[in-house]
């Protein structure tokens, strides 16, 4: 008897570590993984790659995911607009491809036409203390390093030296996804002269680290002359009860504010499990934002055509 108590207690031992391994495993290493992807169309002929490049702003090398746009190197004359896309907690570079399957997304919006060829990329996001499911990024410049003026500043510096984009900011949009729709707007509000399109997927606007890191307050200081740029687009889950009523109270001030916005509730939210959870939600409504942000490039492209620059670009290596 004593022999059998002992072994089932090594077998239920036995089974507790290899939970606890794999446990690890999906959050450590795995990054929380959607576990129940949809399926991705592959034969989109763009190809995400991830480069790296120096950064003064956190005193390391950093990097960042690219995805050049169809035909992109048949012409050394043609410029385009710029998309950034943040990942939330945990995350990295890859995320959006990875999980989101972004050619797969981008490859349909250029085929219906919704969104202009565009060069999109997407920063890593971690800070000094690394990635972890523990806390989200800080997607400012704090003690943790200098997040928003590597994203904000210095990187859209390296995108316009290596890549040819139309440089106005009518042109450049900033969005992301949990953590990273609020960091979009973070950083996307106090770069103005940078990006005029901003976007968030179930994001949050009021941040731990207080007001002035807080799109919900920053976004009351900012003059109604430049507000009037402002394009935003911003969604919510109706399973996440604290994401929506902070999305919502957002979209009531930017209302208040005479800011032109978009805002969308859909069945959902954040998950690990499901249609419309998690990464399966994120990846449905980036196409989207996606056409949101199209439309604000089809608008300024078709209000400006003959002042966009065509000559060719002295690029870095990539």
């Amino acid at each position: 008897m004593k022999g059998r108590v002992k072994k089932m207690l090594v077998v239920s031992a036995t089974i507790l570590t290899t939970l606890a391994a794999g446990g690890y495993w999906y959050v450590f290493i795995a990054g929380v993984p959607q576990l129940d992807l949809a399926p991705a169309e592959k034969n989109t002929g763009l190809t995400f790659e991830v480069k790296t490049f120096s950064s003064n702003a956190m005193g390391s090398d950093r990097s960042y995911g690219v995805v050049l746009p169809p035909g992109y190197a048949q012409s050394s004359t043609k410029r385009y607009p710029v998309v950034f896309l943040l990942h939330g907690g945990h995350g990295n570079a890859r995320d959006f491809q990875d999980k989101a399957a972004l050619t797969s997304v981008l490859h349909d919006l250029y085929q219906k036409k919704r969104l202009p060829p565009s060069i999109v990329i997407t920063p890593d996001g971690s800070d000094n203390r690394g990635s972890s499911p523990f806390w989200d990024p800080d997607y400012f410049d704090g003690a943790n390093g200098n997040l928003g003026t590597l994203i904000g500043k210095e990187l859209p510096k390296v995108v316009k030296s290596r890549y040819r984009t139309l440089p106005s900011p009518q042109f450049w949009a900033i969005g992301g996804s949990s953590s990273g729709g609020w960091g979009a707007f973070n950083i996307g509000l106090r770069n103005l002269n940078q990006f005029h399109t901003l976007f968030s997927h179930t994001g949050y606007f009021v941040d731990k680290s207080g007001a002035v890191n807080s799109p919900q307050q920053f976004v009351q200081k900012i003059p109604a002359a430049q507000r009037q740029h402002i394009r935003a687009y911003i969604d919510a889950g109706d399973a996440d009860a604290e994401y929506l009523a902070d999305t919502r109270s957002f979209h009531q001030t930017l209302n208040q504010l005479g800011i032109s916005n978009d805002f969308r509730v859909y069945p959902g939210g954040h998950g690990l499990h499901g249609k419309n959870v998690g990464w399966n939600y994120w990846r449905k409504h980036l196409a989207d934002s996606l056409t949101y942000v199209g439309k604000q490039f089809k608008i300024a492209l078709k209000a400006a055509p003959s002042k966009l620059p065509e000559k060719p670009v002295s690029a870095l290596p990539v």
